[in-house]
Parts: structure tokens; C-alpha cells; sequence
């Protein structure tokens, strides 16, 4: 079954989503689980496209208890949450591998960042144009327009595309 963009595969009483279920959003966010009505119900997980899930008992669409994954595997508990507080500034990686050498930074959790498009900003799950106000996944699928709220956060907070480069370029 296919709903403007959307795939479904699973059962279907009276017309609605039913029993276990596999739905895709357009986005590439996917969930796997039970659906009653319509509506997540039961034990489920949320996929999304960059990595990482959501796990979670669901009742009538709303999740009731679960726990977030990251792509890297890092959970986030809001009660033992000590990743990137005020205290300690550490990426995942830095804290489950060590610190690279003196003189090696590193801007991302990601081992190697992804190289950002000209004048475009990383986002945490994709790609930001300020002209076109477009975010992309990396894969540059389009995600999402951004509002105003979002536009104005993610040039304040996030990486930016270098405008000129920094390499030596030796004369011909």
C-alpha cells in the first residue's frame, strides 16, 4: 500500500494499518512493529536514515517507555546522560577510542567529517542550503525546508563550508 510517498507492507483491517507492520515515511525514516488502527501500538522501532533508532512500547501513536540509539550505538539515557555535558566535551568515539595526536582535530563524532558542499552547513542529520533553505541527507536526498527557527540555529551553531580553501597550491 502506498500513501503520497509513503510504502506500507503488513496487515490491513477495515482500511487501517494492523497487526505487525513495515511502514516507510518519505523521508527514509522506517518503522518495524506492531500498528493497531492505524497507529503504532505495541513493540516497535523507529529507523531513521542517518543511523541510530528509536525503540519503544507504543500506545494508540505515542511512545509509552524506550530508548533512543544513536548511530554509533552510543544510548542516550536521560537520567545517566554524562556525553557532551557542560563537564566533559569529549565525542563518543574520543571517549570509547582516546584522543587522535596532538595536531589532529576532530570537528565531528564521525571519524572522518563529511565534506561539506560549498556554501552549505552540517546539520547533525544532513546537508543545509541557506538559499534554498533545503536540507538534504548526505546522501543528498531532500529532507526538509527549514524554518525560520531552524535557519537561524543552524547558522549560528553548525559547520560551515570553508569559502576559500586552505591548501597549498604550487605555481604551474
Amino acid at each position: 500500500m502506498e500513501l503520497a510517498g509513503e510504502r506500507y507492507l503488513g496487515g490491513i483491517m477495515r482500511g487501517r494499518m494492523e497487526g505487525f507492520g513495515y511502514y516507510a515515511l518519505p523521508t527514509g525514516t522506517e518503522y518495524r512493529g506492531s500498528l493497531w488502527d492505524g497507529m503504532f501500538h505495541g513493540q516497535g522501532e523507529l529507523l531513521l536514515p542517518g543511523g541510530g533508532g528509536y525503540r519503544a512500547l507504543w500506545g494508540r501513536g505515542a511512545p509509552t517507555q524506550g530508548k533512543f540509539t544513536f548511530a554509533d550505538g552510543l544510548e542516550y539515557d536521560e537520567e545517566k546522560w554524562h556525553y557532551c555535558d557542560g563537564y566533559d566535551r569529549r565525542f563518543y568515539t574520543e571517549i570509547c577510542s582516546g584522543f587522535k595526536p596532538p595536531g589532529i582535530p576532530q570537528l565531528t563524532n564521525l571519524d572522518r567529517p563529511k565534506i561539506i558542499p560549498e556554501g552549505c552547513y552540517d546539520c547533525g542529520d544532513g546537508f543545509y542550503n541557506p538559499k534554498t533553505r533545503v536540507v538534504v541527507d548526505y546522501k543528498h536526498k531532500f529532507l526538509r525546508n527549514a524554518d525560520n527557527d531552524e535557519h537561524e540555529w543552524i547558522l549560528r551553531t553548525c559547520r560551515k563550508a570553508w569559502d576559500i580553501t586552505t591548501e597549498h597550491k604550487p605555481k604551474p
